[in-house]
């Protein structure tokens, strides 16, 4: 008997290393630390040699008043010399030797006390001075080595667009910075491919899950119009056309939650008052039948955006608060204005009370109030969970806020 054959050994792990190999001489490498360390160790050094080379020169200015002669002799008679002195005024004409080497020796300390301070004042306006232009050398040079940084910024607030076709591309040493910008050119490249690819498998599978659910529709509906068809089998088609009509909803919300997820590229000025109007239009049906009245000023805030997703966060806030609402004397009120730079669609609604502990999970797919799955016929629990994707997909954001007495308060904020 043949032995059986061993096992196929695991394959290796996908490894990706963006760094390039180190030469034999790292330590040449012009890094951001070796540069840093040598522009701010010849600031420093410049520095020293501008104010030691200015102290010099107001020592020497100093030394020379300071040791200049305090008085001038006027004639010599005798033993007798007649002095003069315009800075000492303790020395005169008519005094004895002691009286005369005192009164010099005080001139002398005074004028070196007048030269030390001189010196004090002009040194620390010296060093003022260099102090002020080498901290505007510093912050010019550390905004030149650190520009890099300002790009690397700028590339990465415009991929947060989704705009993953920009790459940093920085010229430059081969240093720290310029292979944080090839790692992250790198890393786009990666995400690039995986969104296209994501792209790409939503349509594929719009295709595959909308035909055979499109199919299935039609065949029901033709065995349902055959008149000679028994009950129990018009019943069953029923269940079944319903069954199906909730699974194209469902397929519907989740390719649009998938196509939402990603930042919208192609935007066209959208007035949100427009699509909050559209939005009432088709739920106005549904609101009158359950008794609910639709109310609200809705004012022109226009917005930079896609109008379809727009109008499906409208529909669905909208759809929520008549669906979810009291049985009698209920009211949804959708307003619209712009404010403080933004856009805001408010819609407003009685209903049940809702605690503020369970509002963030109202917007999980396929979570409702109390509830961990989906199990009603108001819809498939992914309404607030596509509109909050829309909203972020435009810069924006929505926020839910308990109403006292019962219902919500939805509050939509984009950017104009």
């Amino acid at each position: 008997m043949a032995p059986a054959p061993a096992p196929p050994s695991a394959p290796p792990k996908p490894t990706w290393d963006p760094g390039q190999p180190e030469g034999p001489f790292p330590w040449l490498r012009p890094t951001i630390r070796i540069r840093l360390t040598l522009l701010y160790g010849g600031m420093f050094l410049i520095a020293g040699i501008l104010l030691l080379s200015i102290i010099y020169l107001l020592a020497a200015q100093a030394l020379r008043e300071g040791n200049a002669l305090p008085f001038k002799i006027i004639s010599v008679s005798g033993q007798k010399i007649v002095v003069s002195s315009p800075t000492c005024p303790g020395v005169g004409a008519d005094q004895s030797a002691e009286q005369f080497n005192t009164a010099i020796q005080a001139c002398i300390l005074e004028q070196r006390r007048h030269a030390l301070d001189d010196l004090l004042s002009r040194s620390l306006m010296a060093l003022l001075g260099l102090s002020i232009i080498a901290f505007a050398f510093g912050y010019a040079m550390a905004g030149r080595v650190l520009s890099p940084l300002g790009k690397i910024t700028r590339t990465a607030r415009r991929v947060v667009g989704s705009d993953l076709t920009r790459r940093i591309e920085l010229d430059g040493p081969d240093d720290e910075l310029k292979e944080l910008a090839d790692t992250f050119d790198e890393m786009l490249d990666r995400l690039e491919r995986a969104f296209t690819a994501q792209q790409r498998f939503v349509a594929n599978a719009s295709h595959e899950l909308r035909t055979p659910l499109a199919i299935n529709r039609t065949l029901l509906e033709v065995h349902l119009s055959d008149p000679g068809a028994p009950v129990e089998l018009q019943q069953l088609g029923k269940t079944l056309l319903a069954t199906n009509e909730r699974s194209e909803q469902l397929v519907e919300g989740l390719l649009l939650l998938a196509r939402s997820e990603n930042q919208i590229v192609e935007r066209k000025p959208v007035d949100l008052a427009e699509v909050a109007s559209r939005a009432l239009d088709q739920a106005r049906a549904e609101a009158a039948a359950k008794g609910v009245e639709i109310r609200g000023e809705r004012a022109a805030a226009v917005v930079q955006g896609n109008g379809v997703l727009l109008e499906r966060i409208a529909l669905n806030l909208v759809q929520n608060a008549v669906r979810y609402n009291v049985s009698e004397g209920g009211w949804v009120e959708v307003t619209t204005e712009a404010q403080h730079g933004q856009a805001v669609l408010v819609v407003s609604n009685t209903g049940p009370v809702v605690p503020a502990y369970e509002v963030d999970n109202l917007f999980e797919p396929f979570r409702r109030l109390r509830t961990e799955r989906t199990g009603s016929d108001k819809g498939v629990g992914l309404g607030l969970s596509i509109a909050r994707s829309v909203a972020r997909a435009h810069g924006g954001r929505i926020t839910a806020t308990p109403r006292e007495g019962g219902g919500l308060v939805m509050r939509v904020t984009l950017p104009l």
